[in-house]
């Protein structure tokens, strides 16, 4: 790519992103609600997201062989056991990553 060509790339993306961030701004401004879907949404999402990390962090998981898939599943009880304790995403998230980063270490 030429300069010019990242730096348009580079302009373009912050464009894209600035509209897409600024539009439920422009929607739902002056204090009306948003409708019943766009607030089931805002509920239902977070958990979408992060159940599909999981699938997504162990779909390649070997059950077949003893110690390798132990520190996955280890971390991923530890990450469910934070959040339930604390209900604190961030502390569950680097707690579950940590934990997973022992076990490697250890285990490994």
């Amino acid at each position: 790519m030429t300069i010019l060509q990242r730096f348009l790339t580079v302009v373009l993306v912050a464009a894209v992103t600035l509209f897409t961030r600024a539009i439920p701004f422009a929607v739902f401004s002056h204090g009306r609600k948003p409708p019943a879907f766009i607030s089931w949404l805002g509920r239902q999402l977070p958990r979408a997201v992060m159940a599909m990390l999981v699938i997504y962090c162990l779909k390649d998981l070997d059950l077949s062989s003893v110690p390798s898939g132990a520190p996955a599943l280890i971390a991923v009880a530890a990450t469910a056991a934070l959040h339930i304790w604390k209900k604190q995403m961030i502390l569950s998230i680097f707690g579950g990553t940590a934990v997973y980063m022992a076990l490697l270490r250890l285990l490994g």
